[in-house]
């Protein structure tokens, strides 16, 4: 979802898009291993071991996202926006730290 003055151009994270595609690509085929895994009816520390490996795939692949949005929508946003750019940035950071917990 782009808010109003980032439609005007490409997304902060293009530099690494083909590393979150990537990472992505990666946690889909590990979600798929702990779908099979529960199919086959795996050990459940096994399981617990697998999505551990997933969560912490994404968790590194939203750090390079956030890492991106704040060099290339925070450090480079228009100076007018600064107060706006600080509270999303700081809503953004709230939501994905719940993530991390």
């Amino acid at each position: 979802m782009m808010n109003a003055a980032s439609a005007d151009r490409p997304p902060s994270y293009e530099p690494d898009r083909a590393r979150i595609r990537n990472r992505l690509r990666r946690l889909e085929g590990q979600v798929r291993g702990v779908q099979r895994m529960v199919d086959e009816d795996a050990y459940c520390l096994d399981i617990l071991t697998q999505l551990s490996a997933v969560i912490a795939g994404a968790r590194a692949a939203g750090l390079l996202i956030l890492e991106d949005h704040i060099r290339g929508c925070v450090m480079e946003g228009d100076p007018a926006d600064r107060e706006a750019t600080l509270a999303e940035l700081t809503d953004a950071i709230e939501r994905f730290s719940r993530t991390l917990g």
